[in-house]
This record gives C-alpha cells, structure tokens and sequence, in this order.
C-alpha cells in the first residue's frame, strides 16, 4: 500500500507524530495495533484485501505480490 500523508493513511508515533513508515491500520499511538500479527497472516489479509470486490486484483498477482514484498517490509525484516 503507498504511504502519504495526503492518503491519510500515515501510521502515528507515541507522541502524535506521523509514522512515515506504517501505515495507519498497522501502527497507532507508536505501538502496533495487531501485536501478535504474523507475516503469514498479513500475507493472508493482503491477498484477501486486494482481491476483494473494490480492486478485483486477479488472485494470482495478489499471491505473488503478498509473498514478494510482505516479509521485506520492515516489521518482518530481520
């Protein structure tokens, strides 16, 4: 998903403060809101999300998107 302020989907620091590195449904008041989220899960979600009736992104790509980026993100990254 593309992070920017003007989507107003910027996650938020401790102290109110923009989290230009998570988005808003992850990251609230500096903490995550899903703490106990696996990359499995969030690879399930995002597949089902970009699937869904709004995107009708073809299941195939969501897959691969998911598998692709998810575990590179920064939460997952090690």
């Amino acid at each position: 998903m593309p992070l920017a302020e003007s989507f107003g989907n910027l996650g938020t620091n401790a102290d109110g403060s923009h989290n230009n590195t998570y988005c808003s449904f992850c990251f609230a008041g500096g903490k995550f809101t899903q703490p106990d989220l696996t990359v499995d899960d969030m690879i399930r979600m995002s597949i089902e999300n970009m699937t869904g009736d709004d995107l009708r992104m073809p299941l195939d790509r969501a897959t691969e998107l998911a598998h692709r980026v998810i575990p590179t993100l920064g939460r997952w990254k090690t």
